[in-house]
């Protein structure tokens, strides 16, 4: 990523209406929130988000103090990625299909929209409860610069999609509403809930099952064989495929 100097916004800037103990710590066009978070995430403690104010795209990242194991905690972002996918339905204009490609890749009627990442302290133990882990989030709302009709139909953004004005705040308001849902139904249901939840909105396969197991690795089954395919969670998600590694910005 390039190295670009974060700028704290000052205490006149807007702040977000978020649930307790959610608390906002903006960062100028200029910032990182998925760097950023990582940074503070120790002394900053869980419920902190980090978010940048920008017109073309949501940037955030959440602060997590997780009480499992750090190979069971990363299932954390399946979690993420289900809220936010609610957030998302709950502004979009009906019948918009809210969809994943696995692990962390989000998309809109096909197209791409945003993708997660999830950071942890470099040398933990997998065996050993984390300090801190960072879900961090971006989904573009515009495009500034017009691009050709059919330049890249692969990609799209909230405005070409008629998700109308809903701006960074709203949407990361109601991705922290949807996320304390998810973690009240984990701890009374158990993960399987937030999974099934994060599977509905994987691509349909004729034929087969899909689970997650205790360590966050894609189970698939074709219903007639006992033979599982495995999709490990890690290392698939140490890099954001969505994002580019020079800029930290999305791709087109």
């Amino acid at each position: 990523m390039a190295q670009t100097r974060t700028r704290v916004l000052t205490p006149r800037a807007p702040t977000l209406d978020l649930p307790p103990p959610f608390r906002a710590i903006a960062l100028r066009e200029a910032g990182h929130a998925f760097a950023h978070a990582k940074e503070i995430a120790a002394k900053e403690g869980a419920g902190a988000i980090v978010w940048v104010r920008r017109f073309d795209l949501v940037e955030f990242a959440l602060v997590l103090e997780p009480d499992e194991p750090l190979q069971a905690a990363r299932r954390t972002i399946y979690a993420g990625l289900a809220a936010l996918a609610d957030a998302l339905a709950s502004h979009a204009p009906p019948e918009k299909l809210i969809a994943f490609e696995w692990p962390a890749v989000i998309f809109v009627d096909g197209a791409l929209v945003g993708g997660a990442e999830l950071g942890w302290p470099e040398n933990g133990s997998e065996e050993q409860r984390p300090d801190w882990l960072v879900f961090g989030a971006m989904v573009r709302t515009a495009t500034l610069a017009p691009l050709e009709p059919g330049f890249n139909p692969d990609v799209t953004d909230l405005e070409a999609e008629g998700f109308g004005e809903l701006g960074a705040g709203r949407l990361i308001e109601s991705f922290a509403r949807h996320f304390m849902v998810n973690v009240d139904l984990w701890q009374d249901q158990g993960f399987p809930e937030i999974a099934k939840s994060y599977l509905q909105r994987l691509p349909a396969e004729e034929g087969f099952e899909r689970t997650i197991d205790g360590i966050g690795n894609l189970l698939i089954r074709n219903k007639g064989k006992l033979e599982v395919e495995k999709k490990k969670l890690l290392p698939a998600i140490e890099r954001a495929l969505w994002r580019d590694p020079k800029t930290g910005e999305m791709l087109l």
